[in-house]
């Protein structure tokens, strides 16, 4: 079984739904609102939770944390290491248009709270075997890097949101990159998408890369192995937490040593179910729910990979 240890954010989630985004200088009114759990980091612990990994999650919650707790206790996640500190818990104000697109303001909270010495405890306790997950949504994130795999445990980064700090992270220590075509253009310091991955494999030779392209599928390099794959053509309600349960689907597969393609089959069969339902960590699917889509066939043909650009 896929063991992970995610370092990740812990936001609640306030979301508008709006006809169209707002824009500089502009008030509107929202069609409706509603508050979820939600975070980088919550989303993907629900999301290998819910793909049957074993998860523990670290990380810091508020005074107004106890919604966070909650949903991450109902869908089994190992909560011995989460730890409450003063002042409030991550949180974003999300608008959500009649696409289905979203855009994101976030508050770090107590996401920005992490210390060395709870980092150390928090590894102790996980032990020498499995993986350890981080988001950009966190500090400390190159620390956690960096005494995660001094401990001899791999490590995985999705390098979102993109920003200079992720430069200053060791990267040449990740086993796992995932990224979206933006955020890897940044890091392998290119143009052409076609060129992310062999540059990535230049500058990190021991670096296995998940690449997102949106409504053009995946690619995902493994060693000497690479493989890609399109995605189901679905009406699309929310997107806010799709590439969270791609990865968490897709890490979980990987660990258990699946081959790359069928990997990538299941995480895509997931995010499609989980951009028809709105909110975050709520719309992420359970694994039987995903496996009897693909097997009825639910979701429709699976589309071909949609070529470089």
């Amino acid at each position: 079984m896929a063991r992970i240890l995610n370092f990740g954010s812990l936001n609640l989630d306030q979301v508008y739904r709006v006809d169209a985004f707002v824009q500089p200088g502009e008030t509107k009114s929202s069609l409706s609102l509603a508050t979820h759990c939600g975070g980088k980091g919550l989303n993907q612990s629900v999301a290998a939770s819910r793909a049957g990994a074993e998860v523990w999650h670290a990380g810091l919650i508020g005074s107004d944390g106890d919604m966070l707790f909650d949903k991450l206790h109902e869908n089994g996640v190992n909560l011995s290491l989460l730890e409450r500190a003063s002042g409030v818990s991550g949180h974003a104000i999300i608008q959500v248009d009649n696409n289905g697109q979203n855009c994101i303001l976030l508050y770090g909270g107590t996401n920005q709270q992490l210390t060395e010495a709870y980092i150390d405890r928090a590894l102790a306790a996980f032990g020498s075997e499995g993986l350890v997950l981080v988001q950009n949504e966190t500090n400390l994130v190159g620390s956690i890097i960096e005494k995660a795999h001094n401990r001899g445990l791999q490590v995985a980064i999705n390098a979102a949101p993109m920003d200079e700090k992720v430069f200053t992270y060791p990267l040449e220590l990740i086993d796992w990159l995932i990224v979206n075509e933006i955020e890897g253009a940044a890091i392998a310091k290119c143009e052409l998408e076609v060129d992310i991955l062999p540059k990535l494999g230049n500058l990190y030779p021991k670096m296995n890369v998940l690449l997102t392209l949106g409504k053009r599928g995946a690619v995902c390099a493994r060693g000497g192995e690479q493989a890609k794959i399109g995605i189901y053509t679905v009406k699309v309600v929310d997107t806010t937490a799709a590439g969270d349960t791609f990865l968490g689907y897709f890490l979980t597969e990987a660990l258990d040593d699946k081959r790359l393609k069928d990997a990538l089959a299941l995480a895509t069969a997931a995010s499609s179910i989980c951009v028809g339902v709105m909110g975050a960590a709520d719309s992420v699917p359970m694994r039987a729910d995903v496996l009897a889509a693909i097997e009825h066939g639910s979701l429709g043909k699976l589309g071909e990979w949609g070529g470089w650009r």
